[in-house]
């Protein structure tokens, strides 16, 4: 794995300070549990559209269920009446996610010792990069945080981990514990109710509306996956690194809490379907309302998309569509154009 960096250590620990100072205390793995509607989150005028860019941005199909990879869905998908945000009277889907991925397993997520390398840890990002998380990352946090309480690590080597239900359960949430501060945190499936999947079921309407104001993304779910995960809101990195605690992802840009299970907070291409078409990146996913989310677009074909405020754009082959910030940002999305379900 390679490591991305958006800014210079330095940078980042002049960030950090700032960071603290805007410290929300929420799940320590996300938002509220099964997402929710939007709450505190503030709007994007999108007035300026021109009458051309709504009419063109209105003939975007909606969802295709056939996409879902095989076990993505724990239910079938059926449609009902819904009312959106923007108060218009339409028809949803309803769609039960598994609540795992259908197409890989999930993790590894931390190292256990100083000496592991990137291939036995997952990774971290925070809005300024994305790490692997190697033993040497974990020996180097306080000098990166500028920081001398960070020390997730044993004398001998070993490197802390919440490697029991209890210790999970104590460490991913809002006021960690104190005795598992300074621990790498890290969740398993035979860890939530029962062992199994948390499913979430979500409404996405079936033709998406364009709103008059975008839904900025805060502590709502933004979408789901193709294979069957939640997208959920950014994670409140200030709370966890104020713990001093790393809420380990793997590779895919996942992870796990007690309320949600196994979600989403970077889009890393581990659910993509299809082939891109010349200049876009495949589908792995779609908006809560009902538009497709694709790939992140590297920064030159990004300049030459010129994409909105929540990330998307229209072509004549696709429709309205959105692209990924990438994983480095903690947010997949910046907001929504299209009503949602209430």
């Amino acid at each position: 794995m390679t490591i991305q960096f958006s800014n210079s250590r330095l940078l980042k620990t002049a960030l950090f300070s700032l960071l603290l100072l805007t410290s929300i205390f929420v799940a320590a793995c996300g938002g509220p549990p099964g997402g929710g509607p939007p709450r505190g989150g503030v709007s994007i005028d999108l007035s300026a559209r021109s009458a051309d860019e709504l009419a063109a941005i209105r003939t975007t199909a909606g969802l295709d269920i056939s996409l879902f990879m095989d076990g993505a869905l724990a239910e079938d998908v059926t449609t009902e009446d819904c009312t959106l945000s923007g108060g218009t009277e339409t028809t949803c889907y309803r769609i039960t996610l598994a609540g795992y991925p259908a197409n890989h397993e999930t993790g590894p997520f931390c190292p256990r010792n100083l000496t592991d390398s990137a291939e036995e840890g997952g990774i971290w990002f925070d809005g300024n990069g994305v790490y692997d998380l190697d033993g040497s990352f974990i020996a180097e946090l306080a000098e990166f945080y500028a920081d001398e309480n960070w020390k997730l690590y044993n004398d001998d080597g070993s490197i802390r981990v919440t490697d029991t239900e209890e210790a999970f359960d104590g460490a991913a949430r809002p006021n960690v514990e104190e005795q598992y501060q300074n621990h790498c945190v890290e969740g398993r499936l035979e860890w939530l109710p029962n062992g199994e999947p948390i499913t979430t079921t979500l409404l996405i309407p079936t033709t998406p509306v364009p709103a008059e104001e975008g839904t900025a993304i805060s502590r709502i779910n933004v979408g789901l996956t193709l294979n069957g995960v939640v997208i959920a809101a950014p994670a409140p990195v200030d709370a966890i690194l104020s713990a001093y605690t790393i809420a380990a992802f793997d590779d895919c840009g996942g992870h796990y809490n007690p309320n949600d299970g196994y979600h989403l907070h970077g889009a890393r291409g581990c659910s993509e379907v299809g082939e891109a078409d010349h200049g876009e990146t495949p589908i792995f996913g779609y908006a809560l309302d009902g538009y497709a989310i694709h790939s992140p677009l590297d920064h030159h074909a990004e300049d030459h998309a010129e994409l909105d405020a929540c990330n998307g754009h229209y072509t004549e082959a696709l429709g309205y569509h959105y692209h990924a910030n990438s994983a480095q940002d903690n947010a997949v999305l910046n907001c929504l154009t299209g009503e949602i379900s209430q």
